[in-house]
Formats: C-alpha cells, sequence, structure tokens
C-alpha cells in the first residue's frame, strides 16, 4: 500500500470488488470525511494491452469530465509499485443492479433515474468521451441518491468527426454497430442506456438468450418488442423514446441531447 495513501487515508473495508482490484472505505485523516479507494492491481493489466492502457485513462477521463452532479468524482491519486489508488465519492446505497432486482419501476420512478443518466452521458459525450459500458452495475447511488455514473475503465475519448472501433460492453447492453465489428461514435451509450431503461421498466432485458452468443444474435438482429403482459401499463412515450434509442440505424438513433428533449423526458 502507496506510503502516501496511509499519510492521507485510512483504508478500511472492501465494499467491492472488480475486474483489476478491490473498492474500500477510507477515511481522510485530515477531514475525517469518508470516501471509496478503487485500487487496481497493476499485474493483472501488464503487456501493452487495452487493460494497461485503461490504468491512465480512467482517472484522465474523470479529471476531464469534473465536476458534474451525476458522473463520479475523482479527488486524488496515488500509485505504488504494484497498485493504482483512485480516491473517489463513497456512493454507499445499492447500485441500480440491485434495486432492478428487488423490484420493476413505474414510469415515474424509471424517469428519475433515468434523465439523470442521460444528463451524466450528454455531459460525457459534449466532451468527446464514449462511456462504452453503461448498464445498471456501474450507475451507482450516493447519500442523497443522485445517480452517479461510474466506471470509466472501458471509456474513450473521441475528437469530434472521428470513430473508434473494438469489442467492449457487456453482452445484454452492448449496441450491435460494436458486435457487427463497424466503427462507431458515441451514439453506443444511447443504445445501451435504452437496454437500461426497458429492463427498469420490464424487469428482463430486450434482447435475450442462453448464450452470449444468443444474446449477441439477438442483439444485432434488434428487434425491439414490447410483451403485452408487461408493457400493457407502458405509455405509448415510453414504448416511442424506446424504440428511438434502440434503433440499429445510428443515422435515426436519437443523440444524449435528443433523449433529453423527448416528450416522454420532459411532459413526465
Amino acid at each position: 500500500m502507496s506510503e502516501a495513501l496511509n499519510r492521507d487515508y485510512e483504508v478500511c473495508d472492501e465494499i467491492g470488488r472488480g475486474r483489476f482490484g478491490v473498492v474500500s472505505r477510507c477515511i481522510s485523516n485530515s477531514t475525517g470525511h469518508t470516501f471509496a479507494v478503487k485500487s487496481i492491481d497493476k499485474s493483472l493489466t501488464s503487456g501493452d494491452s487495452l487493460d494497461a492502457q485503461c490504468l491512465l485513462v480512467e482517472p484522465k477521463i474523470l479529471h476531464l469530465l469534473s465536476p458534474h452532479p451525476n458522473i463520479i468524482q475523482l479527488f486524488n491519486l496515488y500509485e505504488d509499485h504494484t497498485h493504482l489508488h483512485m480516491i473517489v465519492e463513497l456512493c454507499p446505497n445499492e447500485d441500480l443492479h440491485s434495486r432492478i432486482i428487488a423490484k420493476t419501476f413505474n414510469e415515474v420512478e424509471a424517469r428519475v433515474v433515468f434523465t439523470q443518466l442521460m444528463k451524466a452521458l450528454s455531459h460525457c459525450h459534449k466532451h468527446g468521451v464514449v462511456h462504452r459500458d453503461v448498464k445498471p452495475d456501474n450507475i451507482l447511488f450516493d447519500s442523497k441518491n443522485s445517480v452517479k455514473l461510474a466506471d470509466f475503465g472501458s471509456a474513450e475519448v473521441v475528437l469530434e468527426g472521428d470513430t473508434i472501433t473494438g469489442v467492449v460492453g457487456t453482452p445484454y447492453y452492448v449496441a450491435p454497430e460494436i458486435l457487427a465489428g463497424r466503427e462507431y461514435g458515441e451514439k453506443v451509450d444511447v443504445w445501451s442506456a435504452g437496454v437500461v431503461l426497458y429492463i427498469m421498466l420490464a424487469g428482463f432485458p430486450p434482447f435475450h438468450g442462453e448464450t452470449a452468443v444468443e444474446i449477441f444474435e439477438a442483439v444485432l438482429r434488434g428487434n425491439v418488442r414490447f410483451p403485452p403482459r408487461v408493457f400493457k401499463s407502458v405509455s405509448s412515450g415510453a414504448k416511442d423514446l424506446l424504440r428511438r434509442m434502440l434503433c440499429k440505424d445510428v443515422s435515426r438513433r436519437l443523440s444524449a441531447g435528443e433523449v433529453l428533449r423527448h416528450p416522454w423526458m420532459v411532459n413526465g
């Protein structure tokens, strides 16, 4: 553990674990305020892989996007021989994934969460940042129950007019243009956010299968269905928004800003 980190913070209990390390609660020795420390094991990201690049990309991107009320804030960064330690704000409430498992959302509840998520994504896209892994596990809630978009380890900065490549994301949420191996831009996040909204309202994903391959095939087909048994109480406005977000034709898919201006968002 970094000497500087131990000087400035008391690292406490583990509160989460990811691909490359652990997240622990920590307390500032100077102020007594509580934060989270994300400790990334550098040995797991060795070599010239994308994973190695992720090490410094995430702190740079959080610095670029900060501050925003709906994006996790980075406060400090420490590095030692084995780990990179990121001091970020603590989100003590359960994430959106846990909340969806507990219950489906009505439209009013879904809109409150979704508006904050889309404000975060609109801010990212205005700064040229594509998140690339929008999913309920990465949508956290702070002590005031505000949404905080987290985990920018797969994010990429794209200059205006440019596109990116590379298969990144999580099966249920990944956009079809990524799976098809095409170049893509920030609208992949809009697709993923559309999947999140669908799941909040339905309790299950719009594209599913028994295996990752079957899920990918369903995503590539991109046929959005609204089973009457589940969607009979969901408004036509919500379904219209979902169709416009989960649109295979990227040129017709809404941007994050257009989602925020959609009647279902505005008139709710």
